[in-house]
């Protein structure tokens, strides 16, 4: 992994990534896609270390969308028990390099075992500090925003909050990301150029990375060149360049 050319004074401090592209690889290659997702946690585990070395204060990973449910018995079969044979397997690499575990998402609708599995891991890494590792599971960004709008509706009718006191820290305050800043980078892997109902409040401005590669073949070298990408990027926030330089 070349760093060289990263300035470690502006890294991002939160990197999200939808993980694109596993059944792809697989059938490039002739096999049945549960083999793609198996590849693909290699990916997991060399960006999470790199993030952790380079400095990366939080990381986001779209592991599993409320959309995916639909997909084939089978598929999400064998996606969730890979979800708990690398939490098993990850846990010493988690402690190793002091990186806090943290889910977001509907984690009701996980099998039992895997929302077992997946709570014992954030309890016992719940102390390390160097990096916090989110995983979106049973995610979908507009479930998300509809909670907080029914969790909101009801502190109004209750007269916990006033309608008039609603901001953008309210609302922050009631994401499943409340504890986490907004992201800066977005990362999607495999060419597709979509969002795909991945943290739409919190990329509001996010500099977009899209990378044709396909998520089994993203090394550390590609999330460098993807924040070397975003570093030289200018980033305005509504303003014009003369008033940010």
């Amino acid at each position: 992994m070349d760093t060289s050319n990263i300035n470690t004074d502006r890294l991002p401090k939160h990197v999200a990534i939808i993980m694109d592209g596993n059944g792809r690889w697989a059938k490039q290659k002739g096999f049945i896609r549960a083999i793609g997702h198996e590849n693909g946690t290699k990916s997991v585990r060399e960006t999470v270390e790199a993030c952790a070395e380079l400095g990366i204060k939080n990381l986001t990973l779209y592991a599993f969308s409320t959309e995916n449910w639909k997909r084939p018995k089978l598929e999400v079969d064998t996606l969730m028990r890979l979800l708990v044979s690398s939490l098993k397997k990850e846990i010493n690499t988690l402690q190793k390099n002091n990186i806090s575990l943290k889910a977001i998402g509907k984690l009701s609708n996980l099998p039992k075992k895997v929302h077992k599995e997946l709570k014992e891991v954030i309890e016992s890494t719940k102390n390390n500090s160097r990096m916090t590792l989110t995983l979106a599971l049973s995610y979908g960004s507009r479930d998300e925003l509809l909670n907080v709008v029914k969790e909101i509706s009801y502190k109004v009718k209750n007269n916990i909050i006033s309608a008039e006191n609603i901001d953008e820290s309210i609302i922050n305050e009631h994401l499943y990301t409340q504890n986490l800043p907004d992201v800066d980078l977005l990362i999607r892997t495999s060419g597709e150029q979509r969002i795909s109902n991945f943290l739409l409040w919190q990329i509001a401005y996010a500099e977009l990375y899209f990378t044709k590669v396909l998520w089994p073949d993203f090394t550390q070298q590609h999330l460098c060149d993807a924040i070397i990408e975003y570093q030289n990027r200018e980033r305005r926030f509504g303003k014009t360049s003369e008033q940010i330089s």
